[in-house]
């Protein structure tokens, strides 16, 4: 069964950690185990499989409460949180290449060697300059690899039309966002109270989302979100730092 990571009150990788272990109701923590003979010898109905641990009260109370998420649905239901959220509206995105950037009439142009970097508003840039004139904020984080996959240098070079608009993208190597810790799936924060977490197919195709405001999932996310931006580069400076690598 595949563990999720939920959240850790340690710094430098140094446990405690808890995981989820998904398809079930248990948790798996960890932290140093309990050595103290005279605490031992207190434990009650031991069995032989078990060992035993401590872990801050803090770490439970952060990250193990439970709010049941919703199930897979599709993007276009939960498409109106763009308009009617608040305040923020923040993106992580992990994946190497999506199937939708694949499919445009931008990827072929771009594939023809055309300027694909200043392309007039669409649905979604106009929807964003429209929110960010009442103050909202749009941002995001794309992990990138090394070199750049075709999708990730097609997304560094359209990143233009999106700045322009207000939808503020910067970029982050993914050996850096795995030193950080960072979560390997994608997902929209919404007034850092709403998780998004998308659900691909192979083809990395959006199947949808799963919506959850589960305290310990969000304040994850929170805490991804802050150390993603606080370490990623604008895109126009990483655009930069690639050309140079060429």
């Amino acid at each position: 069964m595949t563990l999720r990571f939920l959240g850790t009150t340690s710094d430098g990788g140094d446990c405690p950690t808890l995981y989820e272990i998904e398809g079930t109701d248990e948790i798996l923590v960890q932290g140093d185990r309990e050595t103290d003979p005279a605490h031992l010898v207190q434990l009650r109905d031991v069995k032989p499989s078990e060992t035993f641990v401590r872990v801050p009260r803090d770490l439970l109370t952060r990250f193990a409460p439970r709010h049941e998420p919703t199930g897979v649905i599709p993007f276009v239901q939960v498409a109106h949180v763009f308009s009617d959220f608040k305040h923020t509206a923040w993106r992580l995105e992990t994946r190497r290449g999506y199937a939708t950037d694949r499919r445009s009439e931008a990827w072929a142009r771009w594939h023809a060697g055309e300027d694909v970097a200043h392309d007039e508003p669409d649905a979604w840039r106009r929807n964003v300059a429209e929110q960010t004139a009442q103050g909202k904020t749009f941002g995001r984080v794309r992990l990138v690899d090394d070199p750049p996959t075709e999708g990730q240098r097609f997304l560094l070079t359209r990143a233009p039309s999106n700045v322009a608009v207000g939808d503020e993208i910067r970029y982050l190597w993914r050996s850096d966002a795995e030193r950080l810790g960072l979560p390997d799936f994608d997902f929209w924060l919404i007034d850092s109270r709403t998780l998004l977490r998308f659900v691909f197919d192979g083809d990395d195709a959006t199947l949808g989302v799963i919506r959850s405001e589960d305290p310990a999932e969000v304040l994850a996310a929170c805490q991804a979100r802050d150390a993603a931006w606080h370490h990623a580069i604008p895109a126009v400076d990483f655009a930069e730092q690639v050309r140079s690598m060429v």
